[in-house]
Parts: structure tokens; sequence; C-alpha cells
């Protein structure tokens, strides 16, 4: 008792290394949190996987393809009657006069390797994909003189035999194809037997050109790589200039006022502005107002710049920003001007972030499809790849991104297989650029 008449209250004295009610449960509530964070990273690692093994199971097919190799005699009275060799009188042959000879092959080599089958010649030939008289008609046009004589040559067999021995054609599945049938599977069985088909890398789908619906084993990918290429040093050419000079005066020159918050604002916009819609404003100034080539990668740049161009000047703003106030005190302090301060000390300051947001930039348009779609970038426009710069700007030709859409629409799954080999070209290029931007970046970075 105290003078007052009553007992005073004692603390509860808790012991730094007693857990208490509410330590607990601020831990257990640590522990959830981490056990989020741990869940959350092992789902996308899972989907990471899911997608990338996904891709190369699918998409590695495109890489081989089935071959026929076949002698066939160059017969003089199909294909120089006169016999003078004269170049003109051989280009007048049209393909048309060269399917006898393939008929003709097919037939002999299954006579001579003793392969019993009541297949007649045209279903015989039909085992060859239908690029395989082009490709004769060219080889005798550029050898003229090997005509009258008997040449091994190795032809693209057709889609429904190379995607039987890929396992995407079964003999359950050709009851009711009209391109092959099960006849035609058995001698391919014989033919595989002895060797004379087989499935080898295919370098024509990583070099040549789109092909028609009726060809689709002799698809590539090559001709839409040089057009992505042409509009990335489009877009290089333009975006990276004109960008990091925008935002160098924005951030460092431009005074504070409600004129450039309305730019700050409106750059901050278009970056979330959805791709097709440049796409649109490419079609209606670039080609209706100005009458530039239609699907020319020129266009194309022109495009994808627009697009990147408030990626850039963003993260190129923030690189300015993140160098230290002192950097630029310190040159004015000394009697350097402000361009001087800006140019000598805070751009190669930043020069790490403005690489790195260029290159994602670049990324970024590599992989759009929408804006190119528009302006007619569409796959089996060129056959051939640009042998000079000025065509390859202006000639008309797709892009990486936009053949692989086109590929994937097909209805024949050979160019469902070669959609996912061109995303396999694809994300190695995206990788590539971004493995670029860490090497550049980890090359200037400078620290203060």
């Amino acid at each position: 008792m105290t003078d007052l008449g009553f007992s005073q209250a004692q603390p509860v004295q808790n012991s730094l290394l007693t857990e208490t009610a509410r330590t607990r449960k601020r831990n257990a509530a640590e522990r959830r949190f981490r056990a989020f964070g741990i869940a959350a990273i092992m789902v996308g690692l899972l989907m990471l996987i899911l997608l990338v093994t996904t891709i190369v199971s699918k998409g590695t097919g495109a890489f081989q393809q089935t071959f026929i190799t076949v002698n066939v005699e160059l017969l003089e009275s199909k294909l120089d009657k006169k016999g003078n060799r004269n170049i003109e009188e051989i280009k007048k042959v049209t393909t048309f006069g060269y399917a006898p000879l393939l008929k003709t092959a097919m037939k002999d080599l299954v006579a001579d390797l003793s392969i019993e089958t009541s297949l007649k010649s045209k279903h015989l030939a039909a085992l060859l994909s239908k690029s395989a008289v082009a490709e004769l008609r060219a080889y005798v046009i550029a050898n003229p003189d090997q005509i009258g004589k008997t040449v091994e040559f190795r032809f693209l067999a057709q889609s429904r035999v190379d995607g039987y021995l890929k396992g995407r054609v079964t003999r359950e599945s050709v009851v009711n194809d009209k391109n092959i049938s099960a006849e035609q599977l058995d001698l391919v069985d014989a033919l595989v037997a002895v060797g004379t088909i087989e499935k080898t890398f295919n370098l024509d789908f990583i070099l040549g050109s789109d092909a028609s619906d009726q060809r689709p084993e002799a698809a590539g990918i090559g001709v839409s790589m040089a057009g992505s290429l042409f509009m990335m040093m489009v877009v290089l050419a333009l975006a990276l200039p004109i960008g990091v000079a925008a935002s160098i005066y924005l951030e460092e020159f431009a005074p504070r006022n409600w004129l450039t918050d309305i730019i700050e604002v409106n750059i901050a916009n278009l970056a979330a502005v959805p791709s097709i819609v440049f796409g649109i404003l490419g079609l209606a100034v670039f080609i209706n107002y100005m009458h530039l080539p239609m699907s020319a990668p020129l266009v194309g740049g022109l495009v994808l710049t627009l697009m990147t161009l408030p990626t850039i000047i963003i993260s190129t703003r923030a690189a300015l920003k993140a160098v230290p106030p002192s950097i630029r005190d310190a040159a004015l302090g000394v009697g350097a001007s402000k361009m001087q301060a800006v140019f000598h000390h805070v751009l190669p300051l930043a020069a790490p972030g403005i690489l790195t947001g260029t290159i994602i930039g670049l990324a970024q348009a590599l992989g759009e499809t929408a804006p190119l779609l528009l302006i007619g970038m569409v796959g089996f426009i060129a056959s051939n790849a640009p042998e000079t710069i000025a065509e390859g700007l202006l000639s008309p030709n797709s892009a990486m991104p936009a053949q692989i859409y086109e590929w994937a629409k097909r209805a024949d799954p050979a160019f469902y297989e070669r959609a996912w080999g061109g995303i396999i070209i694809l994300l190695v290029f995206l990788v590539t650029m971004n493995t670029i931007a860490v090497i550049l970046r980890r090359r200037f970075e400078r620290r203060w």
C-alpha cells in the first residue's frame, strides 16, 4: 500500500529474447510473404520453361527437311531439240517440259531399287516438292553443257512426306488426304530404308524466301530477315539521334513551363499508344500522302521510328536524371559552359543507360507485327534477297514477325512448323540484342 491507499501496478517486463504474440504474428506474416514471393518466382520460371520447351519442340523441325536423291536424264530431245545449246531457246522450255523428266527419273529409281509398287509415274513424282521442276529448269539454264547427261539431284520432298518422317502425318490422317496415300507412304518407307530419302539440316529455311501455299517445304525466312535488318537500320539512323537530342534538350535546356509540361505528358502517352495506331499513321502519311513505295522496309522503318521514339526519349531522360547534380555543378564551377557540362561530363556518364534504352527500343520494334501489316509488309512478296542498299530499302519485302504471322494463319501444318522455327530465330535476335545492351552498359559504365 502507498500513502494514497492503493498499490501501484508494476509494468510487465519482457525480455528481448522472448517471442511475444505480436512478434510471432509479425514473423508469420513475413514468412507468408516470402512464401508468396518464392511461389510467384517458381510459377514465373515454370511458365518460362514451358514456353521455351514448347517453342523449341515445335520449331526445331523447321531446321530439318526431307530430301530425295534421284538421277535425272536431261534429254536433249526435250530441252534442246536443235542441239545448238542456244540459251535463249533453252529458256523457252517451260516447267511443263521438265515435268516428264522427273516422272521418268522417279520411275527409273523405283525400278533400279527393285521396289514393287502399283503407283503410276505421276504419283511417284508427287513425292517430290513442286519446287523440284523449277529447280531443275534453273539448273539446266545455268549449266546448258549438262544437257544430254544424267545428273544426280537432291530435291525437296513434298510436305506430307516430310511430315510423315517427322511424325506430323500418320497413316490414319492420310485416309482423307488427297495429297498423299498410304501406298505412297509404303514407298517412302522403302526409300528411307535404302537411304534415297533422308532428313538433313535445311539451310534454305534460314537463307531462303517465302513460298506459295503449294510448296510449304520450300519456304524460308532469310529474305524476311533482310527486310527486318534494313528496317532496323532506318530506325537506328533516325530514332537514336532524334530521341537523344530531344531528351537532352528537354532534360537539360528546356525551360520549365506549361508548354514543356504538355510535351512531356504527350511523350508519356505516346509510349502507351497501341502499335497499330502508328501503322495507320504510316499508311496515311507515308504511303497515301507522301506516296512512298508500299511494303518497302524504308516505310516500315519510318513507322517503327515513330513508335520507338517515346521509349528512347523516356529511357534517355531517366539516364540523364541518374547523373548526380554535383557533376554538373562541378563542371560549371570550373568555368565550363552549360553545353560543355552536358556533352563532356553528363552525357558520357549517361551513355550506358542511353544505349540500353535504345537497344531495348530496337528489340521492341523488331518484334512488332500490326503496323507492318497495315503498310503491306506481308509474306510472299519478295523471292530474292536485295543486292544493294537502295534495293533493300525501297523494294517490297516482309519482316520476320509479319512472316511468322503469315505462316501461322496458313492451312498446311508445314507452315505452322515454320512459324515456330521463325519464332526461334526471332528470339535469337532479341536475346542477342539484349546481350549487346548488357555488354555495352558494362563497357561504358562509370562509377562516381
